[in-house]
């Protein structure tokens, strides 16, 4: 039975990106009637910052973990957890100062831990999550696309293009609802402005 996570990041419930994850899950359910969705809200349930404690944490050998230990690293287990038992990810994101929404950083700090989601092999970094994909649906106020004038400035689909291929995921697709401060402005119809984008997601989810 086919399992995808969603991620929704954006700190807006009517945010851009997050239209596009839900209609990206209507597809993909439609697509897998007999699926599974674990959805996490990170905007909701941000995760803490890493301390110290969790640091010294990971890096102690599982079987000399104390109990204070194992709790501290259980938020990041249980988030591991998901991407393990999921087959696929779609990941909401919304272009912030040019990179990715601070929740968002949050988990990825949660998840990218040597011997659970990467390991340091002989000719270097192997990701562990193989056989994984997933699809960035991304919202930006400003136009940042390959060719764009300010394509320079994006750094949200290097930056997790490289994560997730960090962590074994390197079927990574990206589509980019570049523009939309025209929507918060008024000057262009939400709907008008989404319907070529979320035919796309549709296109992808199925």
């Amino acid at each position: 039975m086919p399992t995808l996570l969603q991620l929704d990041s954006s700190p807006l419930s009517t945010s851009i990106s997050r239209e596009m994850t839900h209609e990206f899950v209507n597809s993909w359910k439609s697509s897998h009637p007999t699926g599974t969705v674990i959805y996490r809200d990170l905007a909701v349930s941000s995760p803490a910052p890493l301390n110290e404690a969790w640091i010294y944490a990971a890096y102690t050998d599982p079987a000399a973990r104390t109990p204070e230990q194992i709790a501290t690293l259980a938020l990041s287990e249980e988030l591991i957890g998901e991407l393990e038992r999921a087959d696929e990810y779609v990941i909401g994101v919304a272009m912030h100062n040019f990179s990715i929404p601070g929740t968002l950083k949050l988990w990825i700090d949660q998840i990218a831990r040597r011997g659970r989601t990467f390991a340091y092999r002989k000719n270097g970094p192997e990701g562990l999550l193989k056989g994984k994909k997933a699809t960035v649906l991304a919202a930006s106020g400003g136009a940042y696309g390959t060719g764009s004038p300010a394509a320079a400035m994006n750094f949200v689909d290097p930056y997790l293009k490289t994560v997730l291929g960090f962590i074994g995921v390197t079927d990574v697709k990206f589509i980019t609802a570049g523009g939309a401060s025209r929507v918060m402005s008024g000057s262009v119809d939400r709907a008008e402005f989404l319907k070529p984008t979320l035919a796309e997601v549709r296109a992808v989810a199925a």
